[in-house]
């Protein structure tokens, strides 16, 4: 249902039911939180979220009976999840490697970094079926889109490939679907072996500052940079820039 793996100082998290194309069925959600909890926990320095098969995730699971209350799932599971991906202190990396639709769309986009493979796509058609759009999906897409592309992609559901997704600043990259699982693990590599605590800083200032007035941003910044000054890789990106060299950085 969810594999898991060391990767050098990183985690892969796989969503793998492949033939139901990873739906978000709720023991795939608990498996999923706990495979995060499980990474954090290892001392991974990074983590690389991708899906098994031809998809990245279907999104939600709809079947008879249909439920009395459609947001109970949203309280108990999906926006839990989310706030756990948006609070992580290490970075996250999604390898969209095939649909990802719905409340997966919203996973994928909850990641920093998004690597997309061309035969991928994200649609968010929530109202296709009746529904309001989930997992901050109303809350991101304005804010990354502005007002009419969000709206026009969560009232039509249409798809948008990679390419465009890149265009719109949805993605990062789109990659040929051969080259996708080694570009997103040098990319995991390559953070999971970075300065862990001024990555989590530019987390935590970037995501308060969505919601927060320049000065305050200001203030943000100000408190994570005596943070981040008082590490030991601010002191080893230091020394190796004064001495032309390679940082080593251990994440502490």
């Amino acid at each position: 249902m969810i594999g898991f793996e060391r990767k050098g100082e990183g985690a892969i998290i796989r969503l793998d039911q492949p033939e139901r194309m990873n739906a978000l069925t709720e023991p795939m959600m608990e498996a999923l939180d706990a495979a995060v909890d499980a990474a954090v926990a290892s001392g991974a320095r990074a983590i690389m979220l991708t899906g098994a098969g031809r998809a990245f995730c279907a999104g939600g699971t709809l079947s008879e009976p249909l439920p009395d209350d459609a947001g109970r799932i949203l309280e108990t599971h999906i926006n839990p999840l989310l706030l756990k991906l948006a609070d992580l202190p290490i970075p996250l990396i999604a390898a969209v490697n095939g649909p990802a639709i719905g409340a997966g769309a919203s996973i994928a986009l909850a990641a920093d970094m998004i690597l997309m493979s061309r035969s991928a796509f994200l649609s968010y058609a929530f109202a296709q079926v009746g529904l309001a759009p989930d997992g901050g999906a109303s809350w991101l897409l304005p804010r990354t889109l502005g007002w009419h592309r969000a709206m026009s992609l969560m009232m039509t559901g249409d798809r948008i490939d990679a390419e465009q997704a890149v265009t719109w600043g949805l993605a990062w990259k789109a990659v040929d679907p051969e080259a996708l699982t080694g570009e997103a693990e040098a990319l995991l590599e390559r953070l999971s072996t970075g300065p862990t605590l001024a990555y989590a800083a530019v987390r935590r200032t970037a995501r308060a500052a969505l919601d927060l007035g320049f000065a305050q941003a200001l203030d943000v910044e100000r408190e994570a940079q005596t943070d981040a000054g008082r590490t030991a890789d601010f002191k080893e990106g230091a020394s190796a820039f004064l001495a032309r060299r390679p940082a080593q950085f251990t994440g502490r």
